[in-house]
């Protein structure tokens, strides 16, 4: 079965932190496998099956802009990206009104370690704008995130500072279906310089 064949679902990546535990490096300009970690991110949500995606920029966004190759992808510049993610994810999910998005699947620029097969797996929970859907690692909630159109004014009111959308999905926490991914993927962040290791 061919996923998402309408394209319903947008994939929704969030790149805009600025490193700040990386010494100013920007997250989306570190390198992995060669190329810039945006770049790689970006193909994930393609390769699984979302034809149109969303970068959400911050950081040196020029600089992003010029060094990365993100040709078919929409480039959302955020200028409050300093507020944290909660701001990124409401300038994204903005740019897709009036896309045609029924849904916005939802990842992070700095989680190498999810790849495409997990967020294949979310991808195929979707069933309609109503949905809400989380990969989990072990039973707990993590990313991607599936978000249906019919919770993007709520997650837009309560998304503030670096909670993104925790706070709306502590509060809807039975509507979540979670797809268990542990087995394909590993969760970690690229916070700290510790966390370079996981780059190769």
């Amino acid at each position: 079965m061919t996923r998402n064949p309408d394209g319903e679902v947008a994939g929704l990546l969030l790149a805009a932190g600025g490193g700040r535990r990386l010494g100013g490096r920007p997250k989306a300009l570190l390198e992995h496998r060669g190329r810039p970690l945006v770049e790689h991110a970006a193909r994930v949500l393609r390769a699984a099956g979302c034809a149109r995606v969303h970068v959400v920029l911050g950081a040196r966004a020029a600089d992003v802009r010029e060094r990365t190759d993100l040709a078919g992808c929409v480039l959302v510049d955020n200028p409050g990206w300093a507020e944290g993610m909660g701001s990124s994810l409401r300038a994204g999910l903005a740019s897709l009104a009036g896309t045609g998005a029924r849904a916005a699947l939802v990842s992070l620029v700095d989680q190498p370690g999810i790849g495409t097969a997990a967020v294949a797996r979310v991808l195929d929970a979707y069933v309609d704008e109503t949905s809400l859907v989380s990969a989990a690692y072990d039973g707990v909630r993590g990313h991607p995130v599936l978000f249906g159109s019919a919770h993007w004014p709520g997650i837009a009111a309560t998304a503030t500072g670096d909670q993104g959308a925790r706070a709306y999905l502590r509060e809807h926490a039975a509507r979540i279906r979670l797809v268990e991914c542990a087995d394909v993927a590993e969760p970690y962040d690229i916070d700290t310089e510790a966390d370079l290791r996981h780059l190769e």
